[in-house]
């Protein structure tokens, strides 16, 4: 088992374009069954808009173990032991904490208990996810996937091969 970093920090408004942030469905809405049909053929082009950005996209997906079908050029690190990845959403939590829009989000002792708790749930195989407001109108997602493989996505393949 192993564990990739991820961070993304963007305006706010980009985030909430939720339908890049997911990943499109296995089948393709129905084809058109006239000229006439425009709001199919719309449904259908966001489709395969959906299809070409979605893998393609920096932003962070709502199931978090779709990172791993993004392009390896946004890991931000990989590591074998939970506590080395725990370590760094730690570092990352402090490097951020006086950006955070809310003075409670800032509580360094409130963020250490947080990156504790990751490298708990990173040990069972679990992935953590953080996200929070910096200064308006921003977002900081932050996230370590878990792979070998991925226990809520088994499927999905890992970006980079861990050699034993």
């Amino acid at each position: 088992m192993h564990h990739h970093g991820y961070l993304w920090v963007g305006p706010k408004e980009r985030f909430d374009d939720e339908a890049l942030r997911r990943p499109p469905y296995s089948e393709p809405p129905p084809a058109p069954v006239s000229d006439e049909d425009v709001k199919a053929e719309q449904l259908l082009k966001r489709y395969r808009e959906v299809v070409a950005e979605f893998p393609a996209s920096d932003l962070p997906p709502v199931e978090t173990a779709y990172w791993l079908v993004k392009p390896r050029s946004l890991l931000h690190g990989t590591w074998d032991e939970a506590k080395e990845a725990a370590a760094w959403i730690g570092e990352r939590l402090a490097e951020y904490a006086p950006r955070f829009a809310s003075e409670t989000d800032r509580d360094l002792t409130r963020l250490a208990r947080l990156a504790n708790a990751a490298a708990g749930r990173l040990r069972s195989g679990a992935d953590v996810s953080y996200g929070f407001y910096l200064e308006r109108p921003s977002y900081l997602s932050l996230t370590v996937v878990t792979c070998s493989p991925n226990r809520s996505q088994p499927r999905l393949a890992c970006p980079v091969r861990r050699e034993r």
